[in-house]
């Protein structure tokens, strides 16, 4: 792919990318590499939850788990990052962000909890301060998102930014409100995210790296499987502090630079391998919000319900078995009709809520200012990172 065709990635518009009229097309097609990025990696997600009950049985399941959670969020993160360039907390933006991360945090987290309780008999408690399960990436997101200014501005943003993450991985004082452990932890990823460019993206294409992919990725099952009897899985969450994971405080410095550097080069080799052509997934990377927090009832339920528990789901073709179907869910989740029914609860249009925001003309004129012009600013990352 041609670096120039990396800095279209906007061009088209997804219902999460306004909140206000829609706006005149630009004469940029949207780039195909970040939905086929996007759909490939929640087709990951979505297998890697459905492995979670079997790997405890199964070497390969668990070697495969540890790799699949060494790369697929902080990729996701990555992207995040980098479709946040352009965010100045602007009227449109911060309007945006309500919509399509804060209303989804807070429905889903009330949604899933509630399933929770009625599916597994607990007490029902509700905190949206608590995130459970899948929806700590959107609280994360929504800090991120809200800091980026901030890292658009300082010096040596990515060094500060690992260094915020592997002090918060030595304090155990940090905890589960707002999900702050995974947003520290998980920053560095979206901070590199955030400085990247699409010429950056554009070496990911060049023939010599797609080749050196394939076997990083094999290189780095191997270490897993190796691994997997020899480590934690629970670094990988990046939810604990090394004390709670009961490790000295020191390895919460040197697994966070460790972990940092593995999941970049896992991460960088999976999206060498992602294609940069439209393919019949690519219009689905689109829908990849919905099939992350909607999977979520099913991965639960399915341990809720007791569907692990039979002998086939020990065998190797019970394994891939349910590997198809929750690749078939990913997909399923993904789709047009699905992002029809629920986009009034994802995509939320909430002019009710808001002002209107002065038009361009009413707004103060700034000599000599550099604010990028609308086509620019969809240029430099206005897609749903999700």
């Amino acid at each position: 792919m041609p670096p120039t065709s990396l800095g279209t990635a906007p061009g088209g518009t997804t219902p999460a990318d306004d909140t206000g009229p829609t706006p005149k097309r630009s004469a940029t097609p949207r780039d195909p590499f970040f939905d086929n990025a996007k759909f490939l990696a929640i087709v990951l997600v979505v297998v890697g939850h459905s492995w979670e009950a079997l790997r405890d049985d199964n070497r390969v399941l668990a070697a495969g788990y540890l790799l699949l959670y060494a790369f697929h969020m902080p990729a996701f993160t990555l992207i995040s990052g980098y479709f946040s360039r352009s965010f100045r907390h602007e009227p449109r933006q911060i309007k945006r962000l309500v919509s399509s991360v804060l209303v989804p945090y807070a429905v889903f987290e009330i949604a899933l909890n509630v399933f929770r309780a009625w599916a597994d008999g607990e007490e029902l408690k509700i905190s949206l301060l608590h995130p459970w399960y899948l929806t700590w990436f959107l609280m994360a997101l929504f800090v991120w998102r809200l800091t980026a200014p901030l890292w658009q501005l300082v010096r040596h943003p990515i060094l500060l930014s690992t260094a915020i993450a592997a002090l918060a991985s030595i304090d155990p004082g940090i905890g589960p409100d707002l999900g702050l452990q995974r947003v520290l932890q998980f920053l560095p990823f979206f901070v590199l995210g955030l400085k990247m460019r699409p010429e950056h993206f554009a070496l990911l294409r060049e023939r010599r790296v797609r080749i050196a992919a394939g076997p990083v990725l094999v290189g780095g099952a191997l270490v897993a499987y190796w691994a997997v009897l020899r480590m934690n899985p629970d670094w990988f969450y990046r939810r604990d502090a090394a004390q709670d994971l009961n490790a000295p405080w020191w390895a919460g410095v040197s697994m966070t630079v460790g972990m940092l550097v593995c999941s970049l080069v896992l991460s960088f080799a999976f999206l060498a391998l992602v294609p940069g052509r439209r393919t019949w997934f690519t219009a689905l990377g689109a829908g990849t919000l919905y099939a992350y927090l909607l999977h979520g009832f099913l991965a639960k339920g399915a341990h809720f319900w007791g569907w692990y528990d039979n002998d086939f789901s020990r065998t190797a073709l019970g394994a891939v078995t349910i590997s198809a179907l929750a690749a078939a869910l990913a997909v399923a989740l993904t789709t047009a009709p699905v992002r029809h029914v629920f986009r009034y609860v994802m995509e939320p249009r909430l002019d009710w809520l808001f002002h209107e925001p002065a038009r361009p003309s009413d707004a103060p004129h700034t000599p000599g200012g550099s604010e990028p012009s609308t086509s620019a600013r969809r240029r430099d990352g206005e897609q749903s990172p999700l």
